[in-house]
C-alpha cells in the first residue's frame, strides 16, 4: 500500500509516517516510480505507535516496544523493560507538571500583588 493509503487506514498523516520511518519504527520499499510502498501489516504497527505516543511516550521510548509493535500492544502483558520506560516517562511528566504548577503559582502571586485580584485558571 502507498503512504496515503496507510495514513488513511491507520488514522494518521503521511507526514507522521515519514517521521516514524525516519525514526526507524516502520519501513517501506520503493516502487519503480519512487513512491513508498508499505506492507499491509504496517497498519497495526502504526496504530500501536500512535497508541503509545497518545499514552505519553516519546518516539525514543517507543523503540523499546519494537519487538511487540506488530501485535496487540494494549492487551499484551508488559515487559520489565517496557514498564521501566513507562515509569521513567511518568516521572518526567510529573516533574514537568510540578515545574509548571510552581511557575503558575508564582505568576498568580505576582499578579495578585500588583492588582489585588485573584486570578482564576481558565478551564
Amino acid at each position: 500500500m502507498r503512504i496515503g493509503e496507510l495514513a488513511e487506514a491507520a488514522g494518521t498523516t503521511a507526514r507522521a509516517l515519514r517521521h516514524y520511518e525516519q525514526a526507524g519504527l516502520i519501513s517501506s520499499e520503493r516502487a519503480a516510480n519512487g513512491y513508498r510502498v508499505y506492507e499491509e501489516r504496517t497498519v497495526v504497527r502504526v496504530r500501536n505507535i500512535r497508541y503509545l505516543l497518545a499514552a505519553g511516550l516519546t518516539l525514543d521510548d517507543v523503540r523499546v516496544f519494537l519487538p511487540c509493535l506488530d501485535g496487540d500492544v494494549a492487551a499484551a502483558p508488559p515487559s520489565a523493560k517496557g514498564l521501566r520506560v513507562a515509569r521513567e516517562r511518568l516521572a518526567v511528566l510529573d516533574a514537568r507538571i510540578a515545574a509548571q504548577t510552581e511557575a503558575r503559582d508564582r505568576l498568580e502571586v505576582a499578579l495578585r500583588e500588583r492588582t489585588g485580584d485573584r486570578i482564576r485558571p481558565v478551564a
